[in-house]
């Protein structure tokens, strides 16, 4: 079977690159002539692990391809994946208009029937609008299905989660589209992969009601978290005692600033949208939207009074993107809580293992460092807002020599109290008590 997808940013390349390594041959189209063209080399424009080796042999293996052509990606593929941006609106609602471009290109080239599948996160409805303009502007009358697969990968872990996943969600309305997916995802069935099969619209909720409820526990934890701290309760114990309970699960109950990524915000501001479009508000998704944004104004408020003031300070912060394993920065906690404590006149010293230049380029006031270390040198204060594995082993001793005073804002819970301040350090986390440096006889 050959396949193409349109798209190749996170999802599109991630979805090409794995469908081939399925043994599947794919061809992924973009517009963006310099993108393929470093795609045709095996360059990826993005940080995945294992992302690079897969596309690198697809290619070796000539079951992955690159083009700029609509036509050429149209007139060879059985299935078309639909994987552009859904940018949100000054509303909130997700602009589709890429989405329908694709629409109206696939329209024009048509010559037989396709299988057409928003790979996209998409709001309900969008099937059928696509199947509207699809209609509307093909050049003969081909018969076509419209699908609903939405995607739930995990930046830092994408690979796996395709290759490896909890579930397959289809949606359709065609006996014989459906038939075509279950092929195209044949090798998931030695694994027992449960395939959930329903109508174009449940398809296209259940991947906005699945990214809203994560983006509500975090909510929660942290609404939890600063609870805690006003009645000195640990947040963490807390945590692990509701998640040990199999209804809740341990999963997303993390206390920290705060999520950020491309997914969460832009999900839950388009289902609230929705909501508001059919005459429901959808008051808990709303209301997780806004303790996510309190909860960044939180931490900054937490190193202020630490500090006493901005003005003049500077801090080490380590992490800059929205989680570790990816240089994913869109609406990352890091930047925001970065570029605050700047304007108020802080200098903030950063070090990203994947995110740094592209940070910099954002916040062109943030200073590069090389390392943690040399991201402490002379700083006020130490800021984890990442937990990348390279900051869970830091030498304290080491450190203390390097900053003006032993103060850690561990803002992920990395490290236990007792630890940090058996080395001479203050330690202040989310939802758990302070901790002031242990005495030394």
């Amino acid at each position: 079977m050959h396949i193409s997808v349109i798209g190749t940013g996170y999802v599109g390349l991630v979805t090409g690159a794995c469908f081939s390594e399925f043994g599947v041959n794919v061809t992924c189209m973009d517009t963006d002539a310099t993108r393929i063209a470093k795609l045709e080399k095996g360059e990826v424009p993005f940080y995945e692990p294992g992302i690079t080796e897969l596309v690198a042999k697809g290619i070796r293996e000539h079951r992955l391809s690159f083009t700029t052509d609509i036509a050429k990606a149209v007139d060879k593929a059985l299935v078309i994946f639909i994987a552009v941006g859904t940018p949100p609106k000054p509303d909130g609602s997700a602009d589709l208009s890429y989405v329908e471009e694709v629409g109206r290109g696939i329209a024009k080239h048509m010559t037989g029937y396709k299988v057409i599948v928003t790979k996209s996160t998409v709001p309900v409805g969008t099937g059928e609008k696509l199947r509207e303009v699809i209609t509307a502007h093909q050049s003969g009358t081909f018969r076509f299905d419209i699908v609903s697969n939405p995607e739930f990968l995990r930046e830092g872990s994408a690979i796996e989660d395709f290759l490896r996943p909890n579930r397959v969600v289809i949606g359709a309305d065609s006996d014989q589209a459906v038939a075509i997916m279950k092929d195209l995802y044949r090798p998931l069935y030695l694994i027992e992969t449960p395939f959930v099969v329903t109508d174009i619209p449940t398809a296209e909720m259940i991947k906005y009601a699945s990214n809203a409820f994560l983006a509500t526990k975090i909510s929660f934890i942290n609404e939890i978290a600063t609870v805690c701290e006003k009645v000195g309760a640990n947040v963490q114990m807390v945590a692990k005692g509701m998640g040990l309970d199999n209804r809740i699960g341990s999963k997303f109950l993390h206390a920290g600033p705060g999520f950020g990524g491309s997914c969460f915000p832009k999900d839950l501001a388009a289902l609230v949208q929705t909501g508001e479009r059919v005459g429901y508000p959808m008051q808990i998704a709303s209301a997780a939207a806004l303790i996510n944004e309190q909860q960044r104004g939180r931490m900054i408020d937490k190193i202020t009074k630490e500090v006493g003031g901005l003005k003049g300070k500077t801090f080490a912060m380590l992490g800059l993107s929205f989680k570790p394993n990816t240089n994913d920065l869109r609406d990352a906690p890091a930047l925001a809580i970065a570029q605050a404590l700047m304007k108020q006149g802080a200098t903030v010293r950063a070090y990203d293992p994947a995110a740094l230049a592209e940070a910099c380029q954002i916040l062109p006031g943030l200073v590069p460092c090389q390392d943690a270390y040399d991201t402490a040198q002379g700083a006020d204060a130490l800021i984890l807002m990442t937990e990348w594995n390279q900051f869970r082993t830091l030498d304290f001793d080491r450190l203390k020599t390097l900053l003006r005073q032993p103060l850690f804002f561990d803002l992920r819970n990395v490290y236990e109290p007792d630890r940090v301040a058996a080395f001479g350090f203050r330690h202040i986390s989310v939802g758990r008590p302070s901790k002031a440096p242990a005495q030394t006889a």
